[in-house]
Formats: C-alpha cells, structure tokens, sequence
C-alpha cells in the first residue's frame, strides 16, 4: 500500500478520532475503493483540480461525497448518487430539488462546515467541493479521509465547474453531451422569445417578509439569462459580493423588470406562501412585472442554490415556459 494510501486511514480531525477500530481496518480492505479482487490497488488517475492541486483519483469511483450544491447536481447529472452530501441551503436534507435522486444520499455537511466523524464513517473514495461552501478551508483534513478534489473557484462559471467534476469522476463524455444539448435548447428558446426578446428579468428570493437579488454573474441563472439574450436590472449586473444580496422595502424598484423570477429557498409551494406576503407590501404592488402580471413563482430551491446542470435546466425550462410559450 503506498504512502498516500495509507495516510488516509489515519483521519487527523478531533471529531474524526472516535471512528472506530473497524473503519480504521476496513480501510486496507477490498470495499469499494481500497482494493479490488486480489487484494490489488484500484486504478487510479490524475487530475488537476480548481486549485492547481494534482490529485490521484479513482478511476471508477463507487463511493463518492459530495460537501457542496453544485458538485451534487452535476454528480446526479452524471448518473452518480453520491453516498454523502451537503444540506441544501436553508434546508436540512438536499436541496428539494434533487431529493428525488439523491434519497440515499446521507447528509454530513452544511455550506458552513461538514462533520468529520459521519464523513468518514461513510469510507468514501473520492470528495469533491468547490469554494460555494466554508468547508473549502478543510482540504488538507478531508485529504486524510480520501481524495479531494475542489472542482472549482468562488463564483466560477457553472458550465467549467461542471466539467471539472465530471472529470474528477472520469465521466467527460457524458457532461459534454448534457452541456451540447442544453446550449442547443437555450438556442432554440432564445430564437421564440418573440416580443420578450432582450427583456429586463429579475430573480429574487423572499425570506424573512424581504427580498434579496439573486443569479448575478457566470452562475447557472446569470449565465441562462445572458445565453438567452435576456438583462438583468442595473443592480443584478455583473458579479455579485456574496450568493444572495438583500433589498430593503423601501427600495424595491430596484427588483423591476419586464418579468421577476419569484421564489424562496423551498419549493415552489413555498415561493406561492412567500408571493401571497409579498403582494400585500405596498411599494410591490407598484412594481411593472406585479401590475403587468409578470410575476413567474419558481422552484426556488433551484434557482436560488448554488447550483449546476440540473438546476440550470429548471431555469431553462421555466423561462421558456413564461416567455417563449
């Protein structure tokens, strides 16, 4: 067994240390990753991650965690269902959006840290992150657990950090065909937006009886909009300072536009509960897109993640539903 291999099994985290003997054991054993048939190495691969990090690999990964929203989506894009993953926003198991296909998945982490003891527990081949969540910061502890690859930068664009994943997973192919198909639908919408063409949509989400500007930048809702022709009002241009940026009430007329996106951290029937406390503040019933009936309540937990391919065809799909229909 090499080095590296064998660093593995001793996990250097406090909350890590009370894993038992048998995890420790089963770490040299032929479980899903350290070995195969034979007692022989799996096959492994590099690959350079967001980091400039050159990372052995499985070459078939069979038990993969995922501790951030987009490495899930673009995983379960992929057809892989990790045994481990992070909290949806807000939420306390995955994003609603995904929890059709990521049942099995157990959840040891949040955007704010992961939980080292149950990550381990899960003897995991393979963890992939990016920098949408805090627990960037425990590369060096997860190394201790298994290969770590971090697929992309803070506020990099969706499609690059899709890729990155999916080569981590060694499935390239297939994430370029989803990418192919989707860009063919994001033309094809584009050319029947008719009269909405290079309309001004807003996307927000309402928490707390307030809104907050949402989408901003290479992300999978800012990029579907620009690939659509489609702007953003003066404030949700460019890259945002954070994932989400609230608006106070007095200022709402800054969230106009020929259309809003509408939606909360939940599913839509949450967004539909939000809309109904919305439409009673005064300054939104002024806005064009409410008088105008152009108020479009989404799957929020889609739009309002951190997310990939999945969630970027939610996006689509609703667009193109509202606009091109």
């Amino acid at each position: 067994m090499s080095p590296a291999r064998a660093s593995r099994r001793t996990v250097l985290t406090s909350a890590a240390v009370v894993v038992t003997g048998a995890l420790l054991l089963t770490g040299c054993g032929d479980d899903g990753g350290g070995a195969g048939a034979g007692g022989k190495e799996a096959d492994t691969r590099q690959v350079t991650d967001a980091t400039g990090r050159e990372v052995d690999v499985p070459a078939d990964p069979r038990k993969v965690v995922t501790l951030s929203e987009p490495t899930l989506d673009a995983a379960l894009a992929l057809g892989v269902e990790p045994v481990g993953a992070t909290a949806g926003r807000g939420q306390k198991g995955v994003s609603t959006y995904l929890a059709d296909k990521a049942g099995k998945a157990q959840v040891v982490a949040t955007v704010a840290e992961a939980d080292m003891e149950k990550l381990a527990a899960l003897q995991p081949d393979l963890i992939l992150l990016d920098e949408t969540t805090a627990v960037k910061g425990e590369v060096s502890k997860l190394e201790s657990i298994a290969p770590t690859v971090v697929t992309a930068k803070l506020n990099e664009d969706w499609k690059k950090a899709f890729t990155t994943t999916a080569d981590a997973l060694n499935r390239k192919a297939e994430a370029e065909k989803i990418l192919t198909g989707f860009d063919a639908d994001v033309t094809a919408t584009k050319a029947g937006l008719g009269d909405n063409a290079g309309a001004v949509v807003s996307v927000i989400r309402w928490q707390n009886k307030a809104p907050s500007a949402v989408g901003r930048g290479v992300g999978h809702v800012g990029a579907t909009l620009t690939a659509l022709g489609l702007q953003r009002p003066k404030d949700q241009q460019g890259v945002g300072t954070g994932h989400s940026e609230p608006v106070s009430l007095e200022k709402l007329s800054t969230i106009d536009g020929d259309w809003l996106f509408f939606g909360t951290l939940g599913e839509k029937a949450d967004g539909e509960k939000a809309y109904a406390e919305a439409a009673k503040v005064p300054n939104f019933t002024r806005l064009k897109a409410e008088q105008e009936g152009h108020v479009v309540v989404v799957q929020g937990s889609a739009w309002n993640s951190a997310g990939g391919p999945l969630a970027a065809r939610i996006v689509l799909d609703d667009v193109t539903k509202a606009l091109a229909s």
